[in-house]
């Protein structure tokens, strides 16, 4: 018996979201690739969001590539209480966050990422798909045109480990295995790094489990330059700050902390 084929759910969580979530839905609708699950988890909006939402769902109906859509509205505690929601409503094989106002890169994004994974699974050394496959993003502004690539780049071969360095994937660009996604949870004791913690987690599970992480090559996402840690910089640098003291000790994270520093005087 043939296994089915291989499902992604791209997950976004919005709030009143009406004058972004169309880019975002639209970039969605667009992608050629059939086994893909659209999970929106909305924060009960009281703006026109939840119409944009219903038309999605009608011109789906009659698609030539019809992708799953799974909606659900109710207060929530939060961005990060709202992606635990829809970790707990995906059903493909991997999860991606792409959040309202952001957009997949290219059409055949997720034909690519498919590719890698069944790549692996088929060609690798566990015979089991990747734990994570990640890529790269760009940084867009509101009207959608290219502002700069991210200054952390993602490293050829990515672990745990690299994350000291700063979060060198944008969530945007790194999909995980469901079931893992969901056993790591996002910890809503972080307001504002939580996702830096949860991709983390997952990387480290990885490594237990010796699971391959696959390095996709391709640039996933583009995603506006203002986001919510982008307004609230101070407060999650110190909430990272704490994360990487969780995960790599006291003294790694200073010398990593002065590390920082020097580059950035010579940069310069």
């Amino acid at each position: 018996m043939s296994e089915p084929p291989l499902k992604i759910s791209v997950a976004t969580v919005t709030y009143n979201a009406a004058e972004l979530i169309e880019k975002t839905i639209a970039s969605v609708e667009a992608q050629d690739y059939p086994y893909v699950e659209h999970v929106i988890v909305d924060g009960n909006s009281q703006d026109s969001t939840l119409e944009s939402v219903h038309h999605y769902q009608e011109r789906n109906s009659v698609a030539q590539v019809r992708h799953e859509i799974v909606c659900l509205s109710e207060p929530d505690e939060g961005l990060y209480d709202a992606m635990n929601k829809a970790l707990d409503l995906a059903t493909g094989e991997y999860v991606l966050f792409l959040n309202a106002g952001d957009t997949f890169h290219a059409a055949d994004t997720l034909s690519k990422i498919a590719a890698v994974a069944l790549q692996e699974k088929d060609g690798g050394k566990t015979k089991k798909y990747p734990a994570v496959i990640y890529g790269d993003t760009d940084l867009v502004d509101a009207e959608g045109h290219f502002v700069r690539r991210r200054r952390l780049s993602p490293p050829s071969r990515l672990t745990w480990r690299s994350f000291r360095q700063g979060m060198l994937v944008c969530h945007q660009a790194f999909f995980a295995q469901t079931e893992m996604a969901r056993v790591a949870r996002y910890d809503l004791r972080y307001r504002f790094s939580a996702d830096f913690d949860w991709c983390v987690r997952i990387l480290r599970e990885a490594a237990r489990q010796k699971l391959a992480i696959s390095n996709a090559r391709i640039t996933v996402a583009d995603y506006l330059n203002e986001g919510m840690t982008t307004r609230n910089h101070k407060a999650s640098l110190r909430e990272r700050f704490a994360i990487m003291v969780k995960h790599y000790g006291l003294i790694s994270t200073l010398l990593f902390h002065l590390w920082f520093a020097v580059r950035g005087v010579v940069k310069k």
